[in-house]
């Protein structure tokens, strides 16, 4: 839901940007049903999503990589050491831009994302707050799935805004 859903707000800024999605679990599963009919209710086609494993090179090639709970963001720590400047919760992300700020014209996406996790720590992101965890509905209600697709939109609704 995620990808779909900053994809399409980075297109709405003409923002180029490749977005992709990779978890830790299995690869080539479709999105869960409830899913596919969340997002539809919005115009979103999820129906030929399959899932990707998360690579090395994947990490190794992205300028900047969001999770969504912070038990990802560990297991890319493990994965890929040294990519850690380079990933983030989104939530805490957001907070971080907020403290900051946004991105200068022609500075660059580099500089800029050193000084947003400037204060951060190997040692103090291993103990953060879990509550910046985006919950998974997977097993839950169809509910679960709209209300998290909303906080999802709202979410990459401003990060879109932030990459513009």
């Amino acid at each position: 839901m995620a990808e779909a859903l900053l994809r399409h707000r980075l297109d709405e800024r003409g923002v180029l940007a490749h977005v992709g999605s990779a978890g830790f679990l299995e690869a080539g599963l479709p999105a869960m049903d409830d899913a596919i009919a969340t997002m539809a209710d919005s115009g979103y086609d999820l129906s030929g999503h399959r899932s990707r494993i998360v690579s090395v090179d994947m990490v190794n090639q992205a300028d900047l990589v969001i999770t969504m709970s912070h038990d990802h963001a560990i297991e890319l720590g493990v994965m890929v050491p040294d990519a850690w400047p380079r990933y983030f919760q989104i939530q805490d992300f957001l907070r971080r831009v907020d403290s900051t700020g946004w991105r200068r014209q022609g500075s660059p996406f580099s500089t800029w994302l050193k000084a947003v996790g400037g204060s951060r720590t190997r040692a103090g992101f291993l103990t953060a707050n879990r509550e910046d965890d985006v919950a998974d509905p997977v097993g839950q209600s169809r509910q679960q799935y709209e209300l998290t697709k909303c906080l999802l939109d709202e979410l990459c609704t401003k990060l879109a805004a932030v990459l513009r």
